[in-house]
């Protein structure tokens, strides 16, 4: 049986190529069939915004690859609720749909996987 693995995404996608790595772990693990989550934290909810222009930066949307991952079998999507307020996201402005979770829910989440991977 496989082990379950939740990736923690917790870099803005123009930050660096921690966003983008988290991105392919997980959907290379999808095309698996692994039973992979997804947890996006701290500056990690900046990949979930609809209002990025990569463009700018010169660098990809990681939009479709976001909304790649349900097709991948990665369904299991959270996002950190303190992480978002801090940041002024809101649920309307998200290009996926993912569970919010409160600290302790955070907490409970990480226990239910075997392994974690933060980037």
């Amino acid at each position: 049986m496989s082990k379950s693995l939740l990736i923690i995404s917790r870099q803005a996608p123009w930050s660096g190529p921690g966003a983008r790595e988290a991105l392919d772990i997980a959907l290379a693990g999808g095309a698996f069939d692994l039973p992979i989550g997804m947890l996006f934290l701290d500056d990690g909810v900046f990949q979930l915004s609809t209002h990025q222009q990569p463009g700018n930066l010169q660098q990809k949307d990681l939009g479709a690859n976001l909304q790649a991952l349900p097709m991948f079998g990665v369904e299991d999507l959270y996002a950190s609720q303190r992480s978002l307020a801090e940041r002024g996201l809101d649920t309307a402005e998200l290009n996926i749909s993912v569970q919010r979770l409160d600290d302790s829910a955070l907490t409970t989440l990480l226990d239910r996987y075997d392994q974690v991977i933060t980037l």
